[in-house]
């Protein structure tokens, strides 16, 4: 995959219609990655959508989308928000089968925005991951994650862990 140029900005109230098509895009993608069913989301009105696309202008969150400059067509997301632990934790990490790959870039654009943000709160940042999602466990390996041991719960089917994985930002 040859890098494409993609515009990576913050997301806004007035994006909720492309935001909520990508992440019903993501849910459908890879359903054990983000904490919520494809049937949920789908269900979900205008006010949830337009309050989640408002994360992005919240500077205690962080909701970033990736643009193809070409076709102006949403291929990435990813975001961060501040729990009541203080670590930063990346959340909703996402880019489309047409935009992976070390090559893309997308990936690696989207999450140096989140650091970026996550410099502002602390030195650490954190994420959870599926125990059954290999490729983004290398994606985070590669960026400098490490897996601190810590086990969560899955709730949603089918089931398993979530890995907790840690990364120090210099």
């Amino acid at each position: 995959m040859q890098r494409r140029s993609v515009t990576i900005r913050s997301i806004a109230e007035v994006d909720w219609r492309e935001y909520r098509s990508l992440r019903l895009e993501m849910l459908q993608d890879f359903p054990i990655a983000y904490g919520e069913t494809f049937e949920h989301a789908s269900r979900q009105p205008e006010s949830e959508w337009r309050m989640r696309a408002r994360r992005g202008q919240d500077p205690r969150n962080c909701l970033l989308v990736a643009i193809d400059d070409a076709t102006m067509t949403w291929v990435g997301t990813m975001g961060g928000y501040l729990p009541p632990s203080g670590v930063p934790l990346l959340v909703g990490v996402y880019v489309a089968a047409s935009h992976r790959g070390r090559a893309a870039g997308v990936g690696d654009g989207l999450l140096d925005g989140v650091e970026e943000w996550a410099r502002d709160f602390g030195d650490t940042l954190e994420l959870d991951v599926h125990e059954d999602n290999p490729r983004a466990i290398r994606f985070y390996e590669r960026h400098g994650f490490r897996d601190t041991g810590n086990r969560i719960r899955y709730d949603l089917p089918p089931g398993g862990l979530e890995w907790r994985m840690a990364k120090p930002l210099a």
